[in-house]
């Protein structure tokens, strides 16, 4: 009886290990089938990015980007060969068709997935690309196109990078180092780097965000002081140098610092609206442009609440209350008096 039991448990363990699709040895096996699969599209999109930008790929990149070891590298690369995605001649990497076409569409994923994130959730901006990371690797073309097309076909990610179309190309990465900019010069944010994470959050904690209008007013060794939307700012070189930036023509300093936002404005005076605020995303944004918030708008204070917050602006010969913190997206140029009217 006892041996008959032993056999019974020892067979059911051999199912258990060995059932053909439910078995602990074939869900392994699908386990290490889909980290090698992500493996291979990270190298692709790191080789991809590589070229574009002009900076020769090579395997010792590809370990440092994959964070794994030289000989789960090379293992990684010689298997990609056999695929027909990459070649590997004199220690330089480079794409064959069937490898830019995946890491073409990786690199279209993940971006227009962190612009879902941005637009359509309410996800903290700093959880953006660790979640694109995973979805990346999740979205057939099929999949991505639909959403695109639900997007609004958006020409850029949330950090300021384009969009691929599916049969296009990949754009080099715009502007420079915020910290090699020259003092004095208006700028806008083109590109904010979102690894490592911990940098990343510093660089949302002070408010900096892709599209901003930024003037640097002073750089030390240490430092950078940059002016944007109504306040100085100190960086430390390792968040300035993953910010880019490109210059801005026909804007002086002058023009910049006399921005304010629409929380500034007082009762009896009107302002001119020039933008929405870049940190101002997704549903929010969308219903202040709704609301008529729209550049080249004058806007006037019509009455604060008791307590001061919120505050009730005219817009358009409409009364909106808006909270303080929402005012403070709205950023407004040149004031005026409230012209009088007189009764007859």
């Amino acid at each position: 009886m006892e041996t008959t039991s032993l056999i019974f448990a020892l067979l059911l363990i051999a199912g258990l290990l060995l059932w053909p699709r439910h078995g602990v040895l074939a869900h392994w096996r699908a386990v290490r089938r889909d980290r090698d699969r992500v493996r291979r599209e990270d190298a692709l999109k790191h080789i991809l990015k590589c070229e574009v930008n002009g900076q020769p790929p090579t395997i010792t990149g590809v370990t440092g980007a994959l964070r794994i070891n030289a000989d789960a590298a090379a293992e990684l690369l010689r298997d990609m060969e056999q695929r027909r995605l990459v070649t590997h001649t004199a220690g330089r990497l480079a794409l064959l068709p069937a490898g830019r076409e995946l890491a073409l569409h990786v690199v279209r994923a993940h971006r227009l997935w962190e612009r879902y994130l941005a637009d359509e959730t309410s996800v903290d901006e700093a959880q953006w690309h660790k979640l694109a990371e995973h979805k990346e690797h999740a979205l057939t073309p099929q999949e991505a196109s639909a959403l695109e097309a639900r997007l609004g076909h958006p020409l850029t990610d949330p950090h300021g990078d384009t969009i691929p179309w599916p049969d296009g190309e990949l754009e080099a990465d715009a502007g420079a180092p915020l910290y090699i900019a020259p003092t004095n010069a208006i700028l806008v944010i083109t590109h904010i780097e979102d690894e490592p994470p911990a940098v990343y959050r510093q660089i949302l904690a002070l408010g900096l965000r892709p599209a901003q209008r930024i003037c640097v007013t002073a750089k030390q060794d240490d430092c950078i002081r940059v002016w944007a939307d109504g306040r100085e700012l100190t960086l430390a070189p390792i968040l300035a140098n993953n910010i880019a930036v490109q210059p801005l023509p026909g804007v002086t300093p002058g023009d910049l610092f006399e921005e304010e936002s629409l929380a500034d404005l007082q009762v009896g005076e009107e302002a001119q609206m020039l933008a929405l605020g870049a940190s101002c995303r997704g549903a929010e944004r969308r219903r202040l442009f709704d609301l008529g918030f729209v550049p080249g708008t004058w806007l006037e204070v019509e009455m604060p609440s008791p307590a001061g917050d919120p505050v009730a602006y005219r817009v358009r010969g409409t009364v909106i209350a808006l909270r303080h913190e929402q005012a403070k997206h709205i950023r407004i140029g040149r004031r005026r008096p409230v012209k009088s009217i007189t009764v007859s």
